[in-house]
């Protein structure tokens, strides 16, 4: 595996594992009621414009996703898809290039 792909499954892994202890974290204090979380994302103008930041990256990888496994028929790739919303933009994309990546058998 070259260097590259290694950095990218590290920042996969990375990008899971990182904003997943801040979730935790939140939901132990708070209790585990997703709708809590959605409306603390939306306490002011600057987290809001974060969500919609994220939000609107998570949708353009996706769209990219598709179009790519279109033409490439890279059907492993799209595991980036559930990724990307149930974890983040920070697995999500990493996790992408590093399944983009692989050498064509």
């Amino acid at each position: 595996m070259s260097p590259v792909r290694i950095l990218y499954l590290a920042l996969a892994v990375w990008g899971a594992i990182h904003p997943m202890y801040y979730f935790i974290t939140w939901f132990n204090a708070n209790g585990y009621v997703l709708m809590a979380m959605v409306d603390a994302w939306h306490v002011n103008a600057a987290t809001s414009g974060l969500v919609w930041d994220l939000t609107i990256a998570a949708v353009a990888l996706t769209v990219w996703i598709i179009s790519e496994v279109a033409v490439r028929r890279n059907w492993l790739a799209l595991v980036a898809i559930p990724a990307t919303f149930c974890i983040g933009v920070s697995c999500g994309l990493p996790l992408y290039l590093f399944l983009r990546s692989r050498p064509i058998q």
